[in-house]
C-alpha cells in the first residue's frame, strides 16, 4: 500500500511523504513556485539560469564537483528542471541516506555561492542556440507557438531566455531572484520510497527550519482574448515542415482536464490512436504524431505535432482537422473509450513502481494545488463518458482557440492552401455549432 501525508513547518515549508515500502530506492525533490513567468521584463530565462547556478557549489560544498560527489556518495544523481511556473530539483538516493539527501538539498537551495556566472552563461547560450537557425531566427516550434498563444506575456517567452537576456544576467539579478522566490512558504519538499515519515519531518526541521519565509511569487495573469484562428509561418531550410496545431485549453484546476487527457489518448500516443492510424498507417505521411497538454494557473494549451514533407502538408492538415471534426460531432464508441480508459488505468498502476512518478504526482501536485491520489484519479477516469468527451471537444476545438504554426520550407502557394484549410474548418464549425444549441 502507498501512503502519503503532508506536514507544514512553522516557516511555511510543506513536507510531503509518500511511503512505498515495496521499493528499494527513494527519491527526494524540492519544488519551488518559480518559473519562466516570474522572470522580470528583459531578464527572460532568469529562473532557468538560477536553477543552473545551484549546481556550481554552495557554502557547504564549494564546487560543483564537491556537490555532485556528495550526491553520488548516497546513490544520487541530482538533476533539475524549470518550466513556466515551477522549478524542481530532484535526485534518487539510497533509502538509508534520507537525512543526508535532505541536508544536501537544503545546502543547495539556501546557500548557493552563485559563482562562475560567465561560464554558465556560455553553457546556457549553447542551450538557447538549439532553438535558432543559422540566421538567428527562432525555429523551435513550441517557442514560436507560445509567442502566438500568449502575446506580450511571460508565458509566451522561452523558458531558457534569449541570447540578449542571458547575456545581461548579473550576480545581483540572481541574488534578488533567490531572495524573492526561493523561500520556504513558496516551496514543497517531497520524499518518496522506502522511508520513514517521522524521520523525514525531523530532517526537514533540522535542515530547513532556519530558512526564512518571504513574499513569494506574484504572477501576472494572462487576460488575452483570441477571436479567430491564427496561422504563422517560419521559413527554414529543411527537408520537412514541422507543424503544430495548438488550441487554447484549460487551466490546471479545470474539471475538464480528465476528459481532455482521454481526448489526447484517443487522438495520439499509441498505435491504435486515430491520428497515428490515419496519418502514418493509412496515408504514410508522417513518422510520428504527438499530442500534449499544458496547463497553467489560469490558461492552458492542447497541441498536436507532426513533421511531413512540404508536398504532403496540406493533405496532412486536412486529415487532422477531419479527425477533429469527428470527435466534435460523433460520440466515441464504447469499445474505443473502454480501451483508452483501460490504458490510462494501467499507466496509473505502473506509477506505483516509480518513485519519480509519485514525486511528480504529490510534489508537483502540491506546489500547483492539484494533488490527486491515484485511487481518486481512477474514479475520475471511469466517470468520463462519451458525451462529456464530445462536449469538451466542442469547446476545445472551436476555431477561435486554434493556432497553426508551420516551421520549414513552405512557399507562398502552400501557405495560401494551409490558410484555406483553416478557413474551411472555421466555416464548418460555425455551421455545426448552430446545431449544438438547436
Amino acid at each position: 500500500m502507498i501512503q502519503w501525508s503532508k506536514s507544514v513547518l512553522q516557516n511555511g515549508l510543506r513536507v510531503v511523504t509518500v511511503v512505498m515500502p515495496h521499493l528499494h530506492t527513494a527519491e527526494v525533490a524540492v519544488y519551488l513556485r518559480a518559473g519562466g513567468r516570474d522572470d522580470p521584463a528583459g531578464k527572460e530565462g532568469l529562473s532557468h539560469f538560477l536553477e543552473h547556478m545551484l549546481f556550481r557549489g554552495c557554502r557547504e560544498y564549494p564546487t560543483g564537483l564537491a556537490l555532485e560527489t556528495a550526491f553520488e556518495a548516497i546513490g544520487g544523481a541530482v538533476n533539475a528542471a524549470t518550466d513556466a511556473e515551477t522549478t524542481c530539483v530532484y535526485s534518487r538516493i539510497h533509502p538509508d541516506h534520507l537525512v543526508d539527501g535532505v541536508e544536501l538539498f537544503a545546502a543547495m537551495l539556501q546557500h548557493p555561492l552563485l559563482v562562475d556566472i560567465e561560464t554558465e552563461k556560455r553553457i546556457v547560450i549553447e542551450e538557447a542556440l538549439d532553438d535558432l537557425n543559422e540566421k538567428g531566427e527562432e525555429v523551435d516550434i513550441d517557442t514560436v507557438t507560445s509567442r502566438l498563444l500568449w502575446p506580450e506575456h511571460p508565458l509566451g517567452m522561452p523558458t531558457v531566455g534569449t541570447l540578449e537576456s542571458i547575456g545581461s544576467f548579473t550576480t545581483d539579478d540572481l541574488r534578488s531572484h533567490l531572495a524573492r522566490l526561493y523561500r520556504p512558504n513558496n516551496a514543497v519538499l517531497v520524499a518518496v520510497g522506502r522511508i520513514d515519515p517521522s524521520e523525514l519531518l525531523r530532517a526537514a526541521e533540522s535542515a530547513f527550519g532556519g530558512w526564512e519565509e518571504g513574499g513569494g511569487a506574484e504572477m501576472s495573469p494572462f487576460r488575452g482574448v483570441q477571436a479567430e484562428p491564427l496561422t504563422h509561418f517560419v521559413s527554414d531550410e529543411d527537408s520537412q515542415v514541422a507543424l503544430q496545431l495548438a488550441f487554447r485549453g484549460f487551466s490546471v484546476r479545470d474539471q475538464r482536464l480528465m476528459a481532455l487527457r482521454l481526448i489526447r489518448r484517443l487522438l495520439s500516443g499509441g498505435g491504435s490512436s486515430r491520428l497515428h492510424l490515419k496519418l502514418r498507417e493509412e496515408m504514410g505521411m508522417v513518422y510520428s504524431v504527438d499530442a500534449a497538454i499544458s496547463a497553467y494557473t489560469e490558461a492552458g494549451n492542447f497541441s498536436i505535432d507532426f513533421a511531413t514533407a512540404p508536398d504532403n502538408l496540406v493533405t496532412a492538415i486536412t486529415a487532422t482537422l477531419d479527425e477533429l471534426r469527428r470527435i466534435v460531432t460523433e460520440l466515441v464508441a464504447d469499445d474505443e473509450l473502454a480501451r483508452v480508459r483501460r490504458w490510462y488505468l494501467y499507466e496509473l498502476e505502473f506509477g506505483f513502481d516509480s518513485c519519480y512518478d509519485m514525486q511528480v504526482r504529490y510534489g508537483w501536485g502540491e506546489i500547483v494545488g492539484v494533488v490527486r491520489p491515484s485511487d481518486e484519479e481512477q474514479r475520475e477516469v471511469l466517470a468520463v463518458e462519451s458525451e462529456e468527451i464530445r462536449r469538451v471537444a466542442r469547446t476545445l476545438f472551436a476555431p477561435e482557440n486554434l493556432n497553426l504554426v508551420a516551421v520549414g520550407p513552405v512557399p507562398d502557394h502552400l501557405r495560401q492552401k494551409v490558410v484555406a484549410c483553416v478557413t474551411d474548418y472555421e466555416g464548418w464549425y460555425r455551421k455545426v455549432a448552430a446545431e449544438f444549441t438547436a
